[in-house]
């Protein structure tokens, strides 16, 4: 089955004969989103700015050394990389075993551009999260983000001030207010 290169091989091209406009087109567009999502899970802007640039160095060396091809937009494509490096990262400095060396990320496969594909979808799936989330009052948003942090829910109970038995019942309305948010923006589109 013959590949359906995207238009956005453009960026790979140039990112190839380092000209400076399609980089800086680049981190215009991919930049930001990159930030922001390492931000989110409790990276700096310097840690979002080092796998921003080391990603960019894994996709030069897939499209120097081995031809990539692109068959998805550049946006989602790059914040796969750099999510998938972040979280690497993550499980470094929690002495975890790590999913991809660097070596994996030179193996990027079929299966990699059907994950920005969806990566994409998910993309407008966070930005109804988002909407619907800013909606919500301040005590669900910090519920909802300490909950989202991983720790025990007793631990987040004792951070918050409260009972464990009323985190547990207000998280559960939070999250159902959050579910109908998300659910009334989607028949809205």
């Amino acid at each position: 089955m013959a590949k359906n290169i995207h238009s956005d091989q453009r960026y790979i091209i140039g990112l190839v004969n380092n000209d400076a406009v399609i980089i800086n087109e680049i981190y215009k567009r991919c930049a930001a989103k990159v930030k922001s999502w390492i931000t989110f899970n409790n990276g700096s802007e310097d840690d979002a700015a080092d796998i921003f640039q080391e990603a960019l160095m894994d996709v030069y060396r897939q499209a120097k050394y081995k031809s990539l091809e692109l068959t998805c937009p550049i946006e989602p494509y790059i914040l796969l990389i750099c999510k998938r490096k972040w979280l690497n990262e993550i499980k470094k400095k929690s002495i975890l075993p790590v999913t991809n060396s660097e070596e994996d990320l030179l193996h990027i496969g079929e299966d990699t551009f059907a994950n920005a594909d969806e990566l994409e979808n998910q993309e407008a799936q966070s930005k109804l999260f988002f909407r619907a989330f800013e909606k919500l009052g301040d005590r669900c948003r910090e519920i909802i983000e300490w909950s989202m942090k991983g720790e025990a829910q007793e631990k987040v109970a004792e951070s918050l001030g409260v009972t464990y038995g009323y985190l547990r019942k207000k998280k559960s309305e939070c999250m159902a207010s959050l579910i109908k948010l998300v659910q009334s923006y989607k028949t809205e589109e």
